[in-house]
């Protein structure tokens, strides 16, 4: 069990050559009891992205704040507070921020996927 707020979780920066300007927050998973799924938070500032990547586990995608698009099967689509998107396995996605502030959004994943 667990209660908290974003401010008491660390961001971690991703460092990788293929995204730019990522930060993720782990907020619940098997550490805080929930075996099942991870719940993530991911900040991309302005002009930041993630890779263009393909996995083998499914997530489920909640915009919190910001603007950017999603990168999914070839087609990309707008988002702002309150999309959402299911990318299923094996789908080649990537999330864009086109605004000019942070885009924030709720990544749940399987466990014990990292």
């Amino acid at each position: 069990m667990i209660v908290s707020h974003i401010d008491q979780v660390a961001a971690q920066k991703l460092m990788q050559a293929d995204l730019k300007d990522v930060a993720k927050q782990v907020l619940i998973g098997p550490k805080q009891g929930w075996r099942d799924h991870i719940m993530r938070l991911f900040t991309v500032a302005p002009g930041g992205y993630t890779p263009r990547h393909i996995h083998d586990w499914p997530h489920i995608n909640y915009v919190t704040q910001g603007s950017g698009v999603i990168y999914l099967e070839g087609k990309e689509h707008p988002l702002s507070p309150g999309s959402f998107a299911y990318v299923p396995a094996g789908a080649e996605h990537q999330f864009r921020n086109t605004g000019s502030a942070a885009l924030s959004l709720i990544c749940i994943i399987p466990a014990p996927v990292k």
